[in-house]
């Protein structure tokens, strides 16, 4: 179980996080969705104690992540991958890993065969390693305390195709075994392929947040028309809700027989017609990006 309530980190003026407020129960797959800059990294460093919160508070198995002993036997944790040591082995990250832990030297090889790391990719420095390779160390590293929850921060970067299909089947068979999982994503694809809940962040603020199934059913119909200003105003005059998208088209909560009858009504060509589905998450999370464009603010 996590639980953020009310997390909040200025910088001066500048709020990175806005009374970041959710919850991420065990058995799950939660997907901390947001564009570039969003805060989800500022959030996550919050939550293992990397970085003091302005307000607020974060919970980690009922307690503050500083106060879990020996907290990675309970908290697998991966913010950036490219931050291990170059000089290192892969083998070596992980055997101090597991010291510090007071692990047997057996998980290392446990994980490194988990992530597919062979003995030889395993004996190279990892300033050598390309970025997947480091992805896989540090899931690896992560995965090392055989820990009850993970917090990963955009894992799939840097991974191939396949490597991104073996990530969500390990994270699934995680949570499945009643594991606890919040991994944050730019990549709106690959969080719906694994998520249950979704967690959306812009702006430092959560905009939206519920089960997968509960955010495609709100998303209502996706419309595109030669003419979305005089649609638009035929949609008002009829009461019926909906929002223009950053990729010119409109989100509308009525059927599909609605706006087809309004727009008959108004003369307004209709170029598609359809339940928005995921299109409407989507269509959210670009409009989110096209407004924050901000880079994260460094510790």
């Amino acid at each position: 179980m996590i639980e953020v309530e009310g997390l909040t980190k200025a910088y001066g003026k500048y709020l990175a996080v806005d009374d970041v407020t959710f919850r991420v129960e065990p058995g799950t797959v939660t997907g901390f969705l947001g564009p570039n800059g969003a805060g989800k990294s500022t959030t996550m460093r919050m939550m293992v104690g990397l970085t003091p919160p302005t307000a607020g508070s974060s919970t980690i198995l009922g307690v503050p992540y500083s106060q879990i002993p020996n907290p990675g036997t309970y908290v697998g944790v991966l913010l950036d991958a490219s931050a291990q040591h170059a000089g290192r082995t892969g083998r070596e990250v992980l055997h101090l890993g597991a010291t510090l832990m007071g692990l047997d030297e057996s998980r290392v090889d446990e994980m490194l065969a988990v992530v597919g790391l062979s003995d030889v990719e395993a004996k190279r420095r990892v300033g050598n390693y390309s970025l997947g390779m480091r992805q896989r160390l540090g899931i690896a590293h992560a995965l090392l305390g055989d820990p009850q929850v993970l917090v990963l921060d955009e894992p799939a970067n840097g991974l191939d195709p396949a490597g991104i299909r073996w990530m969500r089947g390990l994270l699934r068979s995680f949570a499945e075994r009643g594991g606890t999982v919040l991994l944050s994503s730019h990549l709106l694809h690959e969080i719906e392929m694994i998520a249950d809940e979704l967690v959306v962040i812009g702006h430092g603020k959560i905009v939206a947040q519920g089960s997968k199934a509960e955010l495609v059913a709100a998303s209502g119909t996706l419309v595109r028309s030669l003419d979305l200003d005089t649609l638009g105003v035929a949609l008002k005059q009829a009461e019926l809700e909906f929002s223009r998208t950053a990729t010119n088209s409109l989100i509308v909560q009525a059927t599909g027989e609605q706006i087809g009858r309004v727009a008959a009504d108004s003369g307004v060509v209709l170029t598609e017609l359809r339940a928005a589905d995921g299109a409407g998450l989507e269509e959210m999370f670009l409009q989110l990006t096209a407004e924050d464009t901000r880079d994260e603010v460094p510790a």
